[in-house]
């Protein structure tokens, strides 16, 4: 008898590493649900590629991760689709400068809600349904957690939470379920008008002196997943030697 195809659901994959993860983790075989919040145009193309190679296996999931009563119900939904719940990739976030002195009670909320508050909500929610398949949680930080960016004080201390996050929910929710966490440097160019770094800077401060590619990323996030049974509670930092430099 054949097994069921894996199923993950991916936050924040309309675009960008997002669909570069679905992309990938597609063509392994697993049927996605695929969660986006405002890009409904480049969510309807990326589905519709993806249900042209394997028809029936990908679902769209319009939401604010910010409506925290709004997380339940996309596992639900996947759940109520598929039947089943083998991978839990958080990867939507918010990012943007937050100067002391500048940074504002709804900034702290914006920046908490996508890179914390959801990641922990929708894991909560997720965690009977992974413990089920024996699934995993891979989170996406930042080398930003562990050593601070100028500017962006609450964006850092975001993903940090989400870094204990991930250590915290290893020890929950083993021995069932792993849970661990990629930590990318500078691997896709930021679309902020004000950026943090020139890619002068970037291949300055990297050991491989050069940026990243989403697919560094995405072949990570799959090892986590699938590639080794006995790595949980780590972050795996993704950033081309860039956390040797002081």
């Amino acid at each position: 008898m054949t097994p069921p195809a894996p199923v993950a659901m991916i936050t924040g994959s309309a675009r960008r590493i997002g669909a570069a993860i679905a992309r990938h983790l597609h063509a392994q075989g697993y049927q996605l649900a695929l969660h986006y919040r405002s890009s409904a145009s480049e969510m309807q193309a990326l589905v519709e590629e993806l249900q042209r190679s394997r028809a029936d296996s990908v679902m769209p999931l319009q939401a604010d991760l910010a409506d925290v009563d709004a997380l339940p119900e996309l596992v639900a939904r996947t759940i109520a689709r598929f039947g089943r719940l083998d991978a839990l990739v958080n990867n939507a976030s918010a990012y943007y400068r937050t100067p002391i002195g500048q940074a504002t009670p709804a900034q702290w909320d914006d920046l908490f809600a996508s890179n914390a508050r959801a990641p922990f909500f929708l894991s909560q929610a997720a965690a009977q349904h992974l413990k089920a398949s024996s699934g995993a949680i891979v989170n996406i930080a930042d080398i930003y957690a562990q050593r601070p960016l100028a500017g962006h004080t609450v964006y850092c201390m975001a993903k940090a939470a989400l870094v204990m996050m991930t250590q915290s929910l290893a020890r929950e929710l083993g021995p069932e379920v792993r849970v661990n966490a990629v930590a990318p440097g500078n691997v896709l160019w930021s679309e902020n008008p004000v950026k943090a770094e020139t890619l002068d800077i970037v291949r300055e401060r990297t050991a491989l002196h050069r940026q990243g590619r989403p697919e560094d990323i995405v072949s990570a996030v799959h090892w986590l997943l699938t590639g080794n049974q006995y790595i949980t509670g780590q972050v795996l930092a993704i950033d081309g030697g860039r956390s040797t430099f002081i």
